[in-house]
């Protein structure tokens, strides 16, 4: 099973959202966990990496069972564990490999193109500051299925 955890960063009433290039979607920066590493360590790595912002003290807010039966083992599941931050330093990189970094006006992200699973987890962390636990199911082009939330 993979590991990827991800995290909402707020500064200023903006959230910043990376725009992948593969669906012209925008994500939540972070990315797979190395062997070894505990969720909020590979949050902060992951998002330095492609930030340049040290994440402190971010919290866990959602831990997700993402099931894509169509892939192969081991990306047909995989947890996603997603924190929120308020707080960092350093500066924002210039460039990011995975893609374009943006503020993006609390406002407005219902209406930016995002994962179908990203806007439950933005509307559950964003709007209620609320903890979840979910399991969504997704197709080959990874929209949504179905999903299931418990509320922490």
């Amino acid at each position: 099973m993979q590991r990827v955890t991800n995290c909402l960063i707020i500064n200023n009433h903006q959230v910043l959202l990376l725009k992948k290039p593969r669906y012209g979607w925008y994500a939540m920066p972070g990315g797979k966990m190395e062997p070894g590493e505990s969720v909020q360590e590979a949050v902060i790595r992951e998002v330095r990496e492609e930030t340049g912002l040290q994440l402190i003290n971010p919290q866990l807010y959602s831990v997700a069972t993402m099931v894509k039966e169509s892939a192969q083992f081991p990306t047909n599941e995989w947890m996603m564990f997603t924190f929120k931050a308020e707080q960092f330093s350093g500066e924002l990189v210039e460039e990011c490999l995975e893609g374009e970094l943006e503020w993006i006006d609390l406002a407005q992200l219902s209406t930016i193109p995002t994962a179908p699973s990203d806007k439950v987890l933005h509307r559950a962390v964003i709007e209620r500051n609320q903890q979840i636990f979910a399991t969504f199911t997704l197709d080959e082009d990874d929209q949504l299925i179905n999903y299931r939330v418990n509320q922490g």
